[in-house]
């Protein structure tokens, strides 16, 4: 299936707020990032209706965040859109690694935000985004998917500062390593938090061995080659991947703790 063209040069120069990422002193349960890929148990296909455990998943926020620090801001990308649909479930019934996505927003002394509203946007299984953006010539695979809304959604934050998102891993295009849009704001204040990345020992596996995805071939950009996460540190960039883990019943569950800040 053909990509979508090469957006590196048009990601460059757009607008982009500040990602600060949160480290505590707990055991994690995830498997990333830059960890081995597990082995024990095949990945889930079919979409979000795959997660028929999420009730036994881990809590990724058990512990509580003590060291935050501001790294190296991102663009947020021209295929945003005015819609804001608050729902869990993003995912509009596509296919795909079904990935159950948690965030958890904090300030910059680690306090969690109560009330904050996260917004988030990737693409499909196909590589493309839907809705109404600046530009769907650009931002979508399909026209048609003008008229969709998958794999966009907001959530407001509870008292602990923590949503979910239930969705699909996303697809690559051209030019672009696999990533997620996240857009943070506060009564009058708008926090870009722009874009979280993926271990590539996490991507290869999946698009070497999801049935669903392997027939796409792997993303022909890496962090190190992609337009956005190359101008960003190495140290900086491992803090922008995800924390992960393959559950029991073959789903992804993500998690990112991530400070807000002016």
């Amino acid at each position: 299936m053909s990509k979508l063209v090469d957006r590196r040069q048009v990601l460059r120069g757009l607008g982009a707020g500040l990602l600060v990422a949160c480290t505590g002193s707990d055991s994690r349960v995830d498997s990333g990032p830059g960890a081995d890929v597990p082995t024990a148990g095949p990945w889930a296909t079919g979409g979000t209706a795959a997660m028929t455990g999420k009730s036994s998943y881990p809590d990724p926020f058990a512990a509580t965040a003590t060291s935050c620090m501001i790294v190296s801001s991102s663009t947020a990308g021209p295929c945003t859109t005015a819609s804001d649909l608050d729902r869990e479930d993003i995912s509009e019934g596509w296919r795909g690694l079904p990935m159950r996505l948690g965030l958890r927003i904090v300030d910059t002394a680690c306090n969690p935000i109560a009330g904050a509203l996260v917004k988030i946007w990737h693409t499909n299984i196909e590589g493309s985004y839907s809705g109404q953006t600046p530009n769907n010539a650009m931002c979508l695979l399909d026209q048609g998917y003008s008229s969709q809304d998958f794999m966009r959604g907001v959530r407001t934050t509870n008292a602990d500062g923590i949503v979910y998102f239930d969705t699909c891993f996303p697809g690559w295009y051209s030019g672009r390593a696999i990533h997620i849009h996240v857009q943070v704001s506060s009564g009058a204040t708008t926090y870009r938090t722009s874009q979280l990345f993926f271990a590539e020992e996490l991507v290869a596996d999946v698009f070497a061995n999801h049935a669903e995805y392997k027939v796409f071939g792997q993303p022909n950009r890496s962090l190190a080659s992609d337009g956005v996460a190359a101008g960003i540190s190495s140290a900086d960039l491992g803090d922008l991947l995800v924390e992960w883990a393959r559950m029991s019943d073959g789903a992804l569950l993500a998690s990112k703790t991530i400070a807000v800040t002016t």
